[in-house]
């Protein structure tokens, strides 16, 4: 009796069985997200890392190769994560609510219904079964109670103490347990029988209501079979044509890489083969000789306001002549106090530092394939190494030497950190030599003891007497 209420849970056992495999479907929805979305951002980073990088040809195109196969399974992913969303768990969703039917006092009807089923079909036989237990306990009773009469009566007879009339009335208890025993016996026989009678219709009810339960459970259970076919159906990639595709063409690129066909045309582009611009012979012109064209040619802007002035004690003496805030034209964009970087990712801005390491690597790959190797030259070119200063700013052995007469000696009145390459950095009072006069934009040229050769705001120092 009340065994049914196994059963019964069931019923609420499957409506929450209906959230849990929604929140599973949710979670691996959410996990293909995650995933699609690092594989989208896995092959941005590196696709422009082998672009910028040193590699070329059709090497390049084959690694390439797999990032295009990320974005592809990327997107493959995106719909399974949407499949799973917007169809399994929607029809888990829908279907749960058309099984379950929440009532205004809580619980659901179908499991009440359940219930109340089983109550009504288990209460006549409960209510017969309470009955034989009652006999049983008094058929037991008499028993118990008749053996203690004859147990008494046996006694009383090997006690000469006792008179006659204690003994009748002993034995006479003795038959009364015994008649006690036959009537709840047969009370108890009766009752037991009645129960077994009415065992069978019980048995057809109670399976009736079972069969019920049964019926509405092979729903959920064919219902959950279906879903999780098709959720099967919605990650399983191996039987997608296109994801096929994307290996197949993933393999065809890399295939087509020919080391041969590179070879060719590295040589073509930049080796021997490439287009050659031979030094010839051009006639004298002033623009030619001018060493200051470069900052000529930058067009006008803002003045940038250089700071960090030292004045001196010699400086004093001359108020009219300087002052502790100069202008210079300059068409640079970053401040005095900031140099552009190559190795710097601008947009790694708030990154961790490991992600910082990464873009370091990423970013020396781009500016090594970055750097531009013009096929001819001249002294007006930044990156040229037969240029008046390298990119460490040493001499060039290549140019002819200055002609001592118009080396001058002089003293920085300032400090001066010089903000691109072809610029000299002095702090107030170093002597350097000036090689070359004022030009139009107010720059000069000169040289440190340490043989560094550069430019220099002219108004800067003053001569050495």
């Amino acid at each position: 009796v009340g065994n049914y209420k196994r059963t019964v849970k069931r019923i609420d056992d499957g409506h929450r069985l209906c959230n849990d495999l929604m929140n599973c479907i949710h979670e691996r929805a959410r996990i293909e997200k995650v995933y699609a979305q690092q594989l989208t951002e896995w092959a941005k980073r590196w696709k422009q890392l082998v672009e910028k990088g040193p590699q070329y040809g059709t090497v390049e195109r084959a690694w390439c190769a797999f990032m295009s196969e990320a974005e592809k399974v990327s997107e493959l992913h995106l719909e399974v994560k949407g499949s799973l969303m917007n169809e399994d768990f929607e029809k888990i969703k829908n279907w749960q609510k058309e099984a379950f039917h929440k009532q205004m006092m809580g619980g659901f009807k179908e499991t009440k219904e359940a219930e109340d089923g089983f109550r009504k079909a288990q209460k006549p036989w409960a209510k017969k079964l309470k009955e034989v237990e009652a006999a049983k306990k008094a058929y037991h009773a008499a028993c118990k109670e008749e053996k203690l009469a004859i147990s008494r009566e046996t006694n009383s007879k090997a006690d000469p103490a006792l008179n006659p009339e204690q003994l009748k009335k002993l034995q006479d208890k003795v038959e009364r347990s015994k008649q006690d025993v036959l009537k709840t016996k047969e009370k108890y026989e009766k009752s037991l029988k009645e129960l077994d009678n009415a065992t069978p219709q019980y048995m057809e009810n109670m399976e009736q209501v079972f069969e019920q339960c049964q019926q509405f459970e092979e729903k959920r259970l064919r219902f959950f079979r279906e879903v999780l076919l098709e959720v099967q159906k919605h990650l399983d990639l191996s039987n997608v044509a296109s994801y096929k595709n994307i290996y197949r063409e993933l393999e065809q690129n890399i295939k087509t890489a020919d080391a041969v066909e590179d070879l060719r045309w590295f040589r073509a582009n930049q080796g021997p083969g490439m287009s050659m611009n031979w030094p010839q012979f051009e006639e004298w012109s002033a623009d030619l000789n001018r060493t200051l064209s470069r900052r000529e040619k930058k067009k006008a802007s803002d003045g940038v306001t250089l700071t960090g002035i030292n004045q001196t004690g010699e400086q004093v003496s001359q108020p009219n002549k300087h002052s502790s805030s100069l202008s210079v034209q300059s068409n640079t964009v970053q401040s005095v106090q900031s140099s552009y970087n190559p190795f710097e990712d601008e947009e790694d801005t708030g990154s961790t530092v490991s992600e910082k390491e990464d873009n370091k690597i990423k970013n020396v790959s781009s500016y090594e394939k970055n750097q531009s190797y013009p096929t001819d030259w001249s002294d007006e070119e930044s990156n040229n190494p037969f240029s008046s200063t390298d990119a460490n700013g040493d001499t060039n052995p290549f140019d002819e030497d200055t002609s001592p007469a118009m080396e001058v000696r002089v003293r920085a009145l300032y400090d001066y950190e010089g903000q691109e390459q072809d610029e000299l950095s002095f702090k107030a009072g170093d002597e350097l030599t000036k090689m070359e006069n004022e030009d139009e934009q107010g720059w000069c040229k000169g040289r440190l003891d340490n043989g560094q050769v550069g430019l220099y705001p002219a108004n800067y120092v003053e001569p050495i007497q």
